[in-house]
Formats: C-alpha cells, structure tokens, sequence
C-alpha cells in the first residue's frame, strides 16, 4: 500500500503512543504501530506478540518492537481479546519497518466497546503530534 509519509493514512485511527487501529468489515480491529514510530525506532529485529485469545486492557502492554536501537512496548488502544496476531513478523520483523499500515500490522483485538474506537485521535489529530 502506498502512503505518504508526512502525513499518516486518513482511513485509519491512532494512539498518543504511536500505534495505529483499522476497523475491519467483522468488527475486528487490526493494530499496528505507525511509521513515525517505525523511523524512529530504527531497524526492526525482533517482535513479541501476544498469544490468541488474550485478554489486554485499555493501554495494557501487547508485546515488544525490539530494534537496532531500543525495546519499546506496543500498547493495546482499546480493551479487548486478541483474535489474530502476524506470525510473519517472527521470520520477518522489518515488515514493520517497510510496510507499518500493511504486512507490518501486529495483532488483531475483538473489542470489548467497538465505539471506543471513536475516541481515538484521527489522522489529522495524529499529525500534530508525530513531528
């Protein structure tokens, strides 16, 4: 998928803390952490997912982005059980790096309030604070 970087996708959702949420057609929600947090990171050598049918918290820790640089945690944007995660990123970490809003997605959680998605910041609210 083909984005532009300086300004984060309008379809999507985001987190203070630099991850980003798609609703998905079933309801579900994919989570993935956004390029600006994926530059800043530097290259992506390791992920730590959580197991299916997890049960996160609002802001619980999902698992780790180990880089090049640093380990930051990735933090669940909504509560929820998790209904899918992306194994690829074990064999293939910097997915994360080359394609963060695509093959480089995370997990995927069933939320427990489908309409706190609405509260999450929009792309333009994101922009402000990714600089």
């Amino acid at each position: 998928m083909a984005y532009d970087r300086a300004m984060p996708p309008e379809e999507l959702r985001y987190t203070q803390q630099h991850e980003w949420v798609r609703r998905e057609d079933d309801g579900t929600l994919t989570i993935g952490v956004t390029d600006y947090a994926a530059n800043a990171l530097g290259d992506v050598v390791f992920v730590s997912l959580p197991s299916v049918d997890a049960t996160v918290g609002a802001g619980a820790v999902l698992g780790e982005v180990e880089s090049t640089k640093s380990v930051s945690e990735v933090y669940a944007p909504l509560a929820g059980e998790v209904v899918g995660r992306n194994d690829a990123l074990e064999s293939t970490p910097d997915l994360i790096n080359t394609d963060p809003y695509g093959e480089g997605w995370i997990v995927r959680i069933r939320p427990e309030d489908a309409a706190a998605y609405d509260g999450l910041l929009d792309a333009s609210a994101y922009s402000q604070i990714a600089t």
